[in-house]
């Protein structure tokens, strides 16, 4: 057990000192001030003893807690379908393949074509994908249009397990699932420059049924009224022209990125 430090001591070094000496008692510091022993003379005192394992394990957790703060941070993405996030993705994962990696969603939706499991979505089943939910295993889940879709802590490890800036994409209820956790992500919303013009793209992918579209747009009414709120985000980018929509997606990014390559060559 650690001694107690009362408070009102002069010594703030010392009483750190006593905290990871436990062994070293009052006695003993009080003839190292003096600069002598009990007898009275001035042999040197004996060497302090070591720190106890319970130290050194807070502070291999208080090394490990810095180095942590001090590596890239991931990114979270966030803003209706149709407003461009997955195209400013693969430009971003093109340019700079080795340090971006892309955390893959679970869902419970059928594939589109073109889309691969594994790499677009992890396509899971609603069964399967509650019992992860209900072990613990996700940092983020909600429910659109009587579909699943999550983030699982295994998708960002698996990214951060290669050194790479974890790329996460999730709607507006992921954001605020996130902002309870302490991933501490740089959040990025990128939205289109109005309703009319969403709309207009979504009809072009020719993927939606009416239905679905519509509900499609009901949700990013409320997707971009909800991302107003003050601090929700780092940075809201409106994405009427795409290089320029780019341009500022890297600039926030740029210390993150950085801070990668520095790791790397070390």
């Amino acid at each position: 057990m650690e001694p107690e430090i009362k408070r009102g001591q002069r010594d703030r070094p010392l009483r750190r000192a006593a905290l990871l000496f436990p062994a070293a008692d009052v006695t003993a510091r009080g003839r190292r001030e003096r600069g002598g022993c009990r007898d009275g003379s001035h042999s040197p005192p004996p060497p302090p003893a070591p720190p106890s394992p319970m130290s050194w394990r807070r502070l291999r957790g208080a090394i490990a807690r810095v180095a942590a703060m001090q590596g890239p941070r991931p990114v979270v993405l966030s803003g209706p379908s149709g407003a461009g996030k997955s195209t400013l993705l693969k430009k971003l994962l093109k340019d700079y393949e080795n340090i971006f990696g892309f955390s893959v969603s679970h869902t419970t939706r059928q594939p589109r074509p073109g889309e691969v499991n594994g790499k677009d979505y992890h396509f899971v089943t609603r069964e399967e994908m509650q019992k992860e939910i209900d072990a613990g295993e996700f940092i983020e889940h909600a429910e659109f249009s009587g579909n699943m879709y999550g983030t699982s802590k295994g998708a960002v490890q698996a990214v951060q397990a290669q050194n790479q800036i974890c790329i996460l994409d999730i709607d507006i209820q992921g954001v605020k699932n996130i902002k309870r956790t302490d991933l501490n992500p740089i959040y990025i919303s990128v939205q289109p420059p109005s309703i009319d013009i969403l709309e207009k793209r979504l009809r072009d992918r020719k993927t939606e049924t009416e239905e679905s579209l519509l509900k499609r747009l009901t949700a990013a009414r409320v997707d971009l009224e909800l991302s107003k709120e003050p601090g929700l985000f780092d940075l809201v980018i409106i994405n009427d022209d795409l290089e320029k929509a780019y341009s500022e997606l890297k600039e926030i990014l740029l210390e993150e990125i950085k801070k990668t390559q520095e790791s790397r060559k070390s």
